[in-house]
Parts: structure tokens; sequence; C-alpha cells
């Protein structure tokens, strides 16, 4: 982040009368977030000094971005969480990072109970405490091998990932992204995902800042908002998941809404194309339909004079830089047009994920590739084609769901026999959990289910929406589960059900 502090400073001392960030609490200049900045990275240099590691609520305002710059301008590492992690989620990223201090808000501190091994020196961005851990001498910036910010992500693993990537690659990730659309200087950028996640940290605040464009903040999710904001701050550019997007087309009056877009970037789960052509021609905008992980950075886009059967119908081309391939189970590159499994490689690619306060290197292939978990298809033009995961994963509004740990979680209620989770179509998030229980003794609904995971502290955005009670799960010929034809009996019953 180092880079961006610098260039923040500079345009700071020069214009420091520009717009950086429009978000619920009114305008905010280049001079007032730099000087904020300036006032925390100052704080930091005296405890715990050197480059810290500093683990941040990540939320949708002003102050996410001084913190970003004050990071940076100590040469440190910035670790984003939400504000609604839970207690369990909290530990696990302090597990993971190890960070030299905290700094949130005092709700989320409470919530979070942060206060256990750290200490409190000072006050900053209008309130916020700044915790400074008390257990040894930091580890130091080169546990994080070139890598400034780190985002836990739901992945498809069970557990939550912290995945670290380097300011070379949110550059070159900005960069590619601002030529495809045609972004300059000045133009408006929305975000409007929350800033807890690599992508949206890097598209929603890095992009912005790098291109020297005001920050359009949306600080909670409401579709008549985001219409509302972009309209009136005449955003040019933002990224949604493909609900989000689908969500915007049904406020009453958005018709031709968002014309001041050059265009409306789409990833992070299903899409149909006729669904988002309606709404692009709805709200008088172009969608740009992409495919990227938080391992490697939205790394294919169409251009918005393409055609919507390539825009909307397929996932993109390359980053100019970036490779991707698709193999067969031996790991021999296929032919175009072929389905197989997808790798990439390129300079969007992570440094690794956080284990125990250090980057763990990727597993990629000898070559350098990193295998997606995606099943996909090259097309002869050089487009890409996402034909879905590899793994179990309920893909619910853009947020990985491991059907495994949605099971187990289920599985620990008493009186519950045996469980399988499924998805369910849904017009608008792309996919919905539902679960088929066997039960031992008693009975189930859904509230039953709700309570019980939410004594556990199991993530609230993992739980199924759907629960039905059966006799017996469906079995194959040899007495194993079959999910196929369990997700075609979830989809029968799920239609009676109120939830």
């Amino acid at each position: 982040m180092q880079k961006l502090a610098r260039e923040m400073a500079e345009r700071a001392a020069a214009t420091p009368d520009q717009v950086a960030v429009v978000d619920g609490t009114g305008v905010h200049t280049l001079g007032s977030v730099v000087r904020e900045a300036t006032a925390l990275a100052g704080i930091l240099e005296e405890r715990p000094g050197g480059a810290p590691t500093v683990l941040v609520q990540a939320d949708n305002t002003w102050r996410t971005l001084a913190a970003a710059v004050a990071v940076g301008l100590r040469g440190g590492t910035i670790a984003v969480v939400s504000a609604h992690a839970t207690r369990s989620e909290f530990a696990m990223a302090l597990e993971d990072l190890r960070p030299d201090a905290v700094l949130a808000g005092p709700v989320a501190i409470a919530t979070w109970d942060a206060q256990d091994g750290f200490e409190h020196v000072g006050d900053v961005l209008d309130g916020w405490p700044v915790l400074v851990a008390t257990g040894g001498p930091s580890l130091g910036p080169a546990r994080w091998r070139g890598g400034c910010v780190v985002a836990m992500t739901s992945g498809s693993t069970g557990r939550p990932k912290c995945v670290v990537q380097s300011e070379d690659a949110l550059r070159y990730a900005g960069r590619a992204t601002i030529e495809a659309v045609g972004l300059t200087a000045g133009d408006p950028v929305g975000a409007l995902v929350p800033l807890s996640s690599v992508a949206a940290f890097c598209f929603g605040m890095h992009l912005p800042a790098m291109l020297g464009s005001p920050m359009v903040c949306l600080e909670k999710w409401q579709p008549d908002e985001a219409v509302r904001l972009m309209r009136e701050e005449q955003v040019a550019w933002t990224m949604l998941v493909p609900t989000m997007a689908l969500q915007l087309s049904l406020v009453d009056g958005s018709e031709g809404a968002l014309a001041s877009l050059k265009a409306l970037t789409v990833g992070g789960g299903p899409m149909n194309a006729g669904a988002l052509e309606r709404a692009e021609s709805h709200l008088g905008t172009r969608f740009l339909r992409v495919f990227g992980m938080s391992e490697a950075l939205g790394h294919t886009t169409p251009l918005p004079a393409e055609d919507a059967d390539v825009r909307l119908g397929r996932d993109g081309r390359p980053f100019p830089g970036t490779e991707v391939r698709v193999v067969d189970d031996a790991g021999s590159v296929l032919s175009q047009g072929s389905v197989g499994h997808l790798q990439v490689r390129g300079p969007s690619m992570f440094v690794g994920y956080a284990r125990d306060g250090v980057a763990q290197q990727p597993g990629v292939t000898e070559d350098g590739f990193l295998p997606t978990g995606d099943r996909a298809r090259v097309n002869e033009d050089g487009t890409l084609s996402i034909l879905g995961r590899e793994k179990q994963v309920i893909i619910r509004g853009g947020r990985n769901i491991d059907i495994n740990e949605v099971e187990a979680a289920v599985a620990a209620i008493p009186g519950v026999a045996q469980v399988c989770v499924v998805p369910v179509p849904d017009p608008l998030l792309g996919e919905r959990a539902a679960a088929l229980v066997v039960m031992g003794a008693g009975d189930l609904d859904i509230d039953d289910v709700r309570r019980h995971l939410a004594e556990a502290d199991f993530p609230k955005f993992k739980w199924p929406e759907f629960v039905h009670v059966v006799r017996d799960l469906p079995q194959n010929r040899v007495g194993k589960l079959n999910r196929g034809e369990a997700t075609t009996l979830a989809e029968r019953l799920t239609g009676s059900v109120v939830q």
C-alpha cells in the first residue's frame, strides 16, 4: 500500500480540496483523508512501530481508505474484516494473522472482546480505538512475502481463508479494469459491496484511489438507495454480484437511472444471460460479465462495445498478461472448446493464505498455474465459459457456502440422524440452501434450525433457508447418497415451504 499512500499524499498536497470519498456522513476531500491517515500513522509509529500488520474493521466509509493510507505510510500490511464478523470469526482471524494492532469501532471491539491481549493506545478516525498487541515482538513485514492486504473469504473449504494480495496485483487488476471499461481520472466509482473482501477492497477502494477518482460508498446494501446514489453522484462504474445487479432493475423509478455508467461489472455467482440483458436494458447501461476470485483478482472481462451474447453469455477474455487454460484429470492441456478443469496464471495471483501469522505459498502446478476449482471451456474466440464448481458449494448471491460445513452444523442438532444440503434455484440469488433431514427422534422445523445454529455461532449467511424432514434420503444402487435425486426432491418440496 506504500505506492498508493505516496500518490495520495502528493495529490493531497497539490489539490487538497479534491473529493476522495462520498459516503453516508458526507463528502470527504483528499486533504481531510490524508490528514486523518497521517495522524493514525503517527500513533502506529510510536506503538507498535516498524511496518505493522493492522487488522481493520472495513466499513464502506472514508475510514477504510484513511486506514489503508496510514498503514501504507508505515510500510505495513492492512488486514480487513467485516464489522459483522462473529466473535469466533474474529478469533480465527487473530489466529491466522497474528496482527500487531487492531483498529475498529467501539461496538465491534466490544462484540469481538478484542481487548484481550491488546492495549488501548489512542483513538483516531473520529472515535475508533487503536489496540496494540501485548503478547510479544512483532513477526515483522517479511512474513507476508510482499503482501500489502489480507482479507477473509468464505471460500469453499469450510474454515474462512485469509487471502494475501500484493500491491502489484491490486494495481495490475485495477489498471486492466480501467483500460477495459474506459475510465478516466475523476470518474466516480461505486463502492457498493462491503470492502471487507479482497475484490471489493481492490475494485471499490484501491481502484478509484489509484485513478484519482471519488469513491462513492453505500454503507448497507439497499437497492433503492444504490440507484439513488449512483444517479445523483453520476457514478461511471461499479462492480456487483449478479443478485444485486438484478435487484436494481426492480426498484421503482429505476428505468434509465444508470445512464451515467460506462459499464456495470457483474461476477461472483450464477448468471442468467436473459435476465441480465433485460435488467441492463431497463437501467440504461451495459453489464460486463466477468470471472475472478480472491486468489486471482477479476482476471477476465469483455469490453463494453461487444455484443450482448459475448458480454452476458460468456465470462470474458483474460486481462493482458494473464493466461487461462483448461486441463483434463491428468493435467494435460485441452484444446479450445473442450470442457475441463480451469487453471490461471498471471500478475493478479495472490501471495498465499495467512496461517499462524505468515503467508503460506499457494498450491500451484510446476509451471505456476493455479487450479481454480471450476469446470470451464475456452471458446474459439478466446472467451471463457465457466460451467460450475468442481467442489460441492452453493453460491448464494455471490457468496460461497460449503455444503459439507453446513451439513456438519445441522447434523450436530440433537435428534438429527442424517442430513443432506443441496442448492435450489432462485431467480435473484442464483441459489439457496435447502436441507433434507432424517430425524432419529422428535421433529424439526426451520425455526429450530435457526435457533440451534445461532447458539452455535454458525455464520448466518450459511444457514439453510429451507428445511424438509423426510423419511429417507435418496440412495443409489449401492446405498450411497444420490445428490442428483436429493436436489430434485428438495426443489419439489421447497415450493410448499413458508420461510
